[in-house]
Formats: C-alpha cells, sequence, structure tokens
C-alpha cells in the first residue's frame, strides 16, 4: 500500500515513516509543507495520505486546504487527517464532496499503534475513521438545528457512533444493546433527518457527515 506523509516536524514525520514501513507500507514520499503536499499527491496518487493540518509555509490550515484542493482533481483521494485540533470549517468541507475514503484524528489521542494503522487501512479501503471529539465538535457546530433537535438522546449518542465509523454490532456492543435495537435507532435517525435509510455502512456514514456539514 503507496502512502503520502505530510508532518512538519522532523522526528514525528521520521517515527511515521518508520511505523508505516515496519506495517508493509511504501512510503512514496514524505514532505513538510503544503506546495511540497500538494505535488507529492497528485504526483504518486498514493492509496492513502496522512496529513498534518497546520503545515508551512502558514502553520494555520495548509495541510487541510491542500488536500481538499487535491480531491477535486483526484474524486475520492483517501486522506486521513492527523493533528492536534479540530477545524471545524475545512473538517466539514472535507467531508461535503461525499466521495468517502476520510479519517480525522487526533494526536494526543492515538494511543495504539496498531489501532492507528487499521484506521489508516480502513480508509484506504474507502471507509471513514472519525476522532469522537471530532464527531463531538461537528454536532455541536449543528447542535440547533431543528431536524437535530428532533433526536432523542439515545437516537444522538448511535448518530455519533455512527459516524465515527463504527458498524451496528460494534455500536450495540458499546451501548449495551441488540444489533435490532442499534438498527431500530438508524432507521428513526434517517427518517428525522430526511435521509434514505440504507443497509451499506460506508454509504450511511457519509450521508450522515454530509448532512453535518451543512
Amino acid at each position: 500500500m503507496r502512502i503520502v506523509i505530510a508532518e512538519d516536524l522532523a522526528l514525528l514525520r521520521e517515527g511515521l515513516i518508520r511505523i508505516f514501513q515496519a506495517n508493509g507500507f511504501e512510503v512514496v514520499d514524505a514532505v513538510d509543507n503544503g506546495p511540497s503536499l500538494i505535488r507529492a499527491l497528485t504526483t504518486h496518487r498514493p492509496d492513502v495520505a496522512v496529513v498534518d493540518v497546520r503545515l508551512p509555509p502558514t502553520f494555520t490550515d495548509e495541510g487541510l486546504r491542500a488536500v481538499i484542493d487535491v480531491r477535486k482533481r483526484i474524486p475520492g483521494l483517501p486522506v486521513v487527517v492527523l493533528s492536534q485540533y479540530v477545524e471545524q470549517l475545512y473538517a466539514r468541507e472535507l467531508m461535503s464532496d461525499r466521495a468517502g475514503a476520510v479519517g480525522y484524528l487526533l494526536k494526543d489521542r492515538v494511543m495504539a499503534v496498531g489501532q492507528f494503522v487499521a484506521g489508516v487501512r480502513q480508509v484506504a479501503a474507502g471507509s471513514t475513521v472519525m476522532d469522537p471529539d471530532v464527531v463531538g465538535a461537528l454536532l455541536t457546530h449543528r447542535s440547533a438545528d431543528p431536524l437535530l433537535l428532533r433526536l432523542t438522546p439515545r437516537e444522538h449518542e448511535v448518530l455519533s457512533l455512527m459516524a465515527e465509523g463504527r458498524s451496528n454490532a460494534a455500536i450495540a456492543g458499546r451501548m449495551f444493546v441488540s444489533e435490532k435495537t442499534v438498527s431500530k435507532h438508524s432507521y428513526n435517525i434517517f427518517a428525522k433527518l430526511g435521509l434514505e435509510p440504507s443497509e451499506d455502512d460506508n454509504r450511511r456514514i457519509l450521508a450522515v457527515l454530509a448532512y453535518l456539514e451543512g
């Protein structure tokens, strides 16, 4: 699996290179700034990219803006944002193309290398993987929306777990309920949000995230 890494801190960048190489990835490029990231993604068209939000030259949202720009040229390019910050505006824009293959993880909450690598593989395979704090920030942004206010507390919890990329079985285990109960909650959520029900987990997550970003 071919990967591009964008991280301006040299020690962390080298650490990511070693982690991915040790787990069977081919690191085709590792860059430390926004313009180089754009060139690397358009030149190599990797299977997945792991990108920090704040890169030179602006140290603001250079990494996110770079991947948003590239995904307009290469729709659905799998991207995992690995950052210390939740940039709500660009996080929503990144998810708004409904192309999937997006992850947003917070550096200080990545507790296990194996889990992190598995998340990157999920995104490379076309799934969506979100840190719960990122989901919470997006939900808070939309918390006053009349449609979200129609959800029960349990439906709100299911929605948050779906947006993290969890399957019905995983949600059931987390909430200590049956999969049938989760399916019922999911159906009600989609009905209240005006979204077409779907048994496809990835399309379901994308629909929810697309709604939340709007």
